[in-house]
């Protein structure tokens, strides 16, 4: 049995052994205060989670309760990595055992049986988990194109893992089911997206045959001032791609700077851009579909295409 401290995760066998019992237990949870995970798992309800949150509640209940060890792995291990998801199911923990167990589907586990050398386990908090480089490799192979991109830009921005380990990583997938799609997802990758957002605007752009240039271009001014820098370009047409996650505005608050203010000062950013001659088509996550992503970056390229000079 694997297990680590989780401060406001409430399993059964500790608090019966602290006085509990389990008609309190059922009390609570009927009353609102505490919500069960899974069986013989509680949380408060009163500060719920985040996804990834819960997931690791969810791990360290799981774990608790297995009576034979494995090795968490999968979307499991890539939120103990602390990398982003996105389009992926959080209600089961993933585990892999060595042959010759047995491959299992539960309610709250999946059990994979693969081969698993030393050099893929690594230690989290105390816990076996499949190395950054295995877990993305397994996730590249089992995902579809779109969540399998994002989780890989993200690995490859952090430095989770490099450019060459998971090129020679893939190469080393062989025959194993789903080689083809792990190697389409990691020729994709790109380090530049720095969002869940930007890796999907690139596989939707490119979807529907508008991929950009480049990515974060900086644009300056003929002294070479940056004026600033953009999230895709295409620089043919002289046009600026921002993806527009609301939530970034977050990230750029400076002490004492309200939301407002930072959107005040996107806003001149934009206008010194196209001060610059560059136009500027932004969207939103609404918007990350091809029906809408697509003409709105069409008619931009359009328009960049009639600018004079």
């Amino acid at each position: 049995m694997q297990t680590w401290d989780v401060p406001d995760l409430l399993l059964r066998g500790a608090a019966l052994e602290a006085g509990w019992s389990d008609d309190e237990l059922q009390r609570e949870v009927g009353r609102g205060q505490l919500a069960r995970l899974r069986p013989g798992a509680y949380l408060p309800v009163d500060q719920p989670p985040d996804p990834a949150g819960r997931h690791r509640r969810l791990v360290a209940a799981t774990l608790a309760a297995l009576r034979r060890p494995a090795v968490v792995s999968h979307q499991s291990a890539a939120v103990l990595h602390g990398l982003p998801l996105w389009g992926v199911r959080l209600d089961r923990v993933h585990v892999t055992r060595r042959p010759p167990a047995s491959a299992h589907v539960g309610r709250h586990l999946h059990c994979h049986v693969a081969r698993l050398p030393d050099d893929d386990v690594v230690l989290v908090g105390g816990v076996a988990v499949t190395s950054p480089l295995r877990t993305v490799l397994d996730l590249a192979r089992s995902l579809p194109f779109e969540p399998a991109v994002v989780l890989l830009d993200a690995a490859l921005h952090e430095h989770v893992v490099g450019p060459t380990e998971l090129e020679q990583g893939v190469a080393g997938l062989g025959r194993a089911p789903g080689t083809r799609a792990a190697t389409r997802a990691v020729r994709f990758a790109d380090a530049r997206s720095d969002s869940v957002g930007e890796s999907r605007s690139r596989v939707v752009l490119h979807r529907v045959g508008l991929g950009p240039s480049t990515l974060q271009l900086e644009v300056r001014t003929p002294r070479g001032a940056l004026v600033g820098r953009s999230d895709f370009g295409w620089e043919k047409e002289g046009v600026l791609g921002e993806f527009d996650g609301r939530v970034k505005y977050g990230r750029l608050l400076r002490p004492g700077q309200s939301p407002g203010d930072a959107v005040f000062e996107e806003k001149r950013r934009e206008d010194a851009l196209r001060d610059e001659g560059w136009g500027v088509v932004r969207w939103t996550w609404d918007e990350l579909v091809p029906g809408v992503l697509g003409p709105r970056v069409r008619r931009a390229l359009e328009r960049g295409r009639r600018r004079p000079g």
